[in-house]
């Protein structure tokens, strides 16, 4: 089987790729039985000719592969028919910006398998960039913070060479006594952890952070179950929560009263209560002016984020009362870090991260009979242009008209 790290087409341009040329060469000893070839690129972070030095094949034309490996959304016209592909196509939710991308797939007999769908049985992801949009979301916000209150300047993270670099720049910074509050446990918020560990923030108790003031930079990280509540008063249960949000309310106020810096880590399911809407944004006691919102849902649970901010300009203010962006740092506002494709800013240390996990989990389900159902959890389309089982509710979605 041939499998092909395919060229990044998108615009603007991604620098991320499936495997780096050691993760590559890592596959290929573990898998003898796969074969892969490499599709020329201007762009990606890793060179034409490390992956030659590597031992690989660096091809213009790719379309002898059988699985095809990328990143980003395939535009249509480049869209090989009859070949299995593996890219974030951005069509679960039913984006209608990608619809055309789902509906030609189908067409041209594709199997579809989205990252976003590579899950466990329980339906927690195996693979994703998760970690360094928590990472590169957090430092942001901390430039944010440094640049409107003047306490120091923090490179752009598309600056630096990777990760170490990030971490020796924080080093030099010294924090006010701020309060910050990080939602989530999974894979972004623990890398937004990463960060606030790094620079030895101190970690206190939802009960410590809900009922006392420090004198040095603290942080809480809060669960679902901690910042909703169920509407009956009785006590919630996250996978219940998860499974129908709809009995439950947001219980975020008494952490917005008690908040300077919100970094917003967690996952937002339909259906989910807002955490806090733009009337809460209006009242007195509402204390966060700073925003690193990481999840980046459009006019969704956290009201200040109106629109995806971009990684040439990551900030913009909003102003509760008018309920309009303002210029970021203007009095009274909330700063707001937005960027939506944070891991771009991070491609060297993102895409080994990710080639890792590709590894572990989906190369041997080709070869063990996909033993752990990887594979078929995962397979959006068939050979034959038709959605599985699984993705049958996005067939009104494919069959729109507009």
């Amino acid at each position: 089987m041939t499998f092909a790290i395919i060229k990044e087409r998108k615009n603007p341009p991604d620098r991320r790729v499936v495997f780096s040329p050691s993760a590559l060469k890592e596959a290929s000893e573990k898998f003898p039985d796969a074969r892969f070839i490499v599709e020329s690129s201007a762009i990606r972070i890793f060179s034409d000719q490390t992956y030659k030095d590597a031992g690989f094949e660096v091809k213009e034309d790719v379309s002898e592969a059988d699985v095809m490996l990328g990143v980003k959304e395939v535009p249509v016209d480049a869209l090989i028919p009859g070949k299995k592909y593996f890219y974030f196509s951005h069509t679960i939710k039913k984006q209608p910006y990608n619809r055309k991308l789902l509906v030609t797939m189908l067409e041209k007999n594709i199997e579809m398998y989205d990252h976003e769908t590579i899950v466990k049985q329980s339906g927690a992801r195996l693979i994703g960039f998760g970690r360094y949009a928590g990472l590169v979301g957090a430092y942001n916000g901390f430039r944010a913070l440094g640049i409107r209150d003047g306490l120091f300047a923090l490179p752009k993270v598309e600056t630096l060479p990777d990760l170490d670099a990030v971490k020796a720049e924080l080093d030099k910074i010294k924090l006010p006594a701020i309060k910050i509050l990080l939602t989530g446990t999974g894979k972004v918020a623990k890398g937004a952890k990463e960060i606030l560990d790094h620079l030895k923030i101190k970690e206190v108790s939802d009960a410590l952070y809900l009922t006392s003031q420090f004198t040095e930079p603290v942080y809480c990280m809060a669960d679902v179950m901690e910042y909703t509540k169920r509407k009956d008063g009785k006590v919630g249960e996250k996978y219940a929560f998860y499974k129908d949000p709809s009995g439950y309310e947001s219980n975020f106020m008494p952490y917005a009263a008690q908040t300077d810096y919100f970094i917003a880590g967690h996952f937002y399911g339909n259906g989910a209560p807002y955490l806090f809407t733009r009337e809460d944004a209006k009242r007195e006691d509402f204390r966060i002016n700073m925003v690193a919102d990481i999840s980046c849902d459009i006019d969704g649970p956290v009201a200040s984020t109106i629109r995806p901010s971009t990684i040439a300009d990551p900030f913009y203010g909003y102003n509760p009362k008018t309920e309009t962006e303002v210029p970021f740092g203007s009095p009274n506002s909330i700063a707001m870090m937005a960027v939506d494709n944070l891991p771009c800013e991070l491609p060297k240390d993102a895409s080994e991260g990710f080639g890792e996990m590709f590894i572990e989990n989906v190369i041997p389900a080709f070869f063990n009979g996909d033993e752990r159902g990887i594979l078929k959890r995962a397979r959006m389309t068939t050979a034959d242009g038709k959605l599985t089982e699984r993705f049958n509710y996005l067939k009104d979605y494919v069959n729109e008209t507009v």
